[in-house]
């Protein structure tokens, strides 16, 4: 007796439904998760430069002294910069440059950065540019450190890539897998249903 072939499609179809939807979730999971670890990291330096520069400001240091002397050019570097700005936030020293002016963020940037609360945004202030700020505020009015996301996108893209590699990888092999134990199923079925 022969292996009907649509019994055991519908075998392996039914098998391998809830497993792809399994393996989908778990490819989604693993991929978000990498992404936010990766995407919140970002924020690290930048937190650590606003919160000192504050501090020293507090303490009585000038806003050039905490931006330092080196500029950044925002569009092409990915070392991290900090700005300073007034009670009327207007920039008083920055140590980024974008355009050969001060990066001015968003409205409401600054405005949200309440004390002991660090106001955490990801800019776009031109195509290809985007910066992940940290703003905090200081006796005078808010610090915001800033840092091109260029690389950490770069890396989710690649954690992207070698997810859903993983993931075709998986579904082939659950393809091949639910085939193979329908075929064998069949089989068995059919060699027991045999007179011996």
């Amino acid at each position: 007796m022969g292996i009907d072939r649509r019994r055991l499609a519908l075998r392996a179809a039914i098998a391998i439904i809830p497993l792809a939807v399994l393996a989908t979730g778990l490819a989604g999971t693993v991929y978000l998760v990498a992404q936010q670890d990766l995407r919140s990291g970002a924020d690290s330096p930048q937190l650590q430069l606003a919160e000192d520069a504050a501090r020293a400001l507090d303490a009585g240091a000038s806003p050039s002294a905490v931006t330092g002397p080196a500029t950044v050019d925002v569009a092409r570097s990915l070392a991290p910069f900090v700005a300073v700005f007034g009670p009327d936030d207007k920039p008083l020293a920055w140590s980024g440059q974008l355009d050969g002016a001060a990066p001015t963020p968003p409205a409401g940037v600054l405005d949200h950065a309440a004390a002991g609360s660090p106001n955490r945004v990801t800019w776009q202030p031109r195509d290809g540019v985007r910066i992940a700020t940290v703003t905090v505020r200081w006796g005078g009015g808010t610090v915001l450190a800033g840092r091109s996301l260029r690389e950490v996108e770069r890396l989710e893209d690649q954690d992207l890539l070698v997810v859903a590699a993983a993931w075709g990888a998986t579904m082939a092999a659950l393809i091949v897998a639910c085939v193979a134990a329908a075929w064998l199923a069949e089989r068995w079925r059919g060699d027991a249903s045999s007179p011996a």
